[in-house]
């Protein structure tokens, strides 16, 4: 186990630049912060490269992982301090070896889906991801003008669950192409005319269900890609509903 006790460190300075996509993309590994995700990670037999924790903090844990596959840290409590993006961070830290984010369609797609057209607040997708793993997902498909999945408050607003699912960042049109071709339903989510409430389409197994950006929603080229648009009927006298709300709504509505 190495020992760093300096916040001027190299090898410190280097993990702090993982908060920035230029700084994951170079040293190919992004950072986990905290022990349920750090746990996670171990769980789910993702790479892990590093572990780093405080004295205190890796006192209070067993780690299940091959320590002869990692390299052990104690850091100091400044060191925690400057790497941790929370208030009171719990001392404990890991880098993961980035994934290819693209995936490579499957010949037969199953399992229902989340598509996410240019949604770019990390905790609204961090929810979305976490319902879509609560709901039974096989998946969430960012699109390339999303927030990108390693960014730090997405990683931590996850809590865990992009473990559970597939997650990757794609192109939508691709994907939208590909469902469809298989004759699966691709339900967006605008009002307009030729739109219906959700709750009329019937409960599906196989399908996806397409988001929008929080302020503009979803893009012409998506909305005229997809099979049928939803909305939510609101009875009150709000404009309109979160997209991580409506997400959910429509998630949990339209899985069979």
């Amino acid at each position: 186990m190495k020992t760093i006790q300096s916040t001027g460190n190299q090898t410190v300075k280097n993990w702090k630049k993982l908060a920035a996509k230029k700084g994951r993309l170079k040293q190919e590994k992004y950072l986990l912060e905290g022990w349920h995700l750090v746990k996670e990670a171990i769980h789910a037999n993702e790479k892990i490269l590093e572990i780093m924790g405080t004295a205190e903090a890796l006192a209070q844990e067993q780690l299940q992982i091959d320590l002869n596959q990692v390299d052990l840290y104690e850091i100091s409590p400044e060191v925690a301090q400057q790497l941790s993006e929370t208030p009171s961070p719990q001392g404990i830290f890991a880098t993961v070896a980035l994934k290819q984010t693209e995936a490579v369609l499957p010949t037969e797609i199953t399992g229902s889906w989340l598509f996410l057209d240019t949604v770019q607040d990390p905790g609204n997708v961090g929810t979305m991801v976490r319902t879509a793993d609560a709901a039974g997902f096989a998946g969430v498909v960012l699109s390339k003008g999303s927030v990108d999945m390693y960014q730090p408050k997405l990683v931590r607003a996850m809590q865990g669950s992009q473990f559970h699912i597939q997650i990757v960042q794609d192109d939508l049109a691709k994907w939208t192409t590909a469902f469809k071709a298989q004759g699966l339903p691709v339900f967006g989510s605008e009002l307009n005319d030729q739109a219906r409430s959700y709750d009329q389409v019937g409960r599906h197994e196989d399908f996806a269900v397409m988001m929008g950006n929080e302020g503009n929603g979803l893009s012409q080229e998506m909305l005229a890609a997809t099979s049928m648009n939803l909305y939510i009927p609101i009875k009150g006298q709000a404009e309109s509903l979160n997209v991580a709300v409506a997400a959910g709504i429509l998630m949990f509505a339209l899985k069979a």
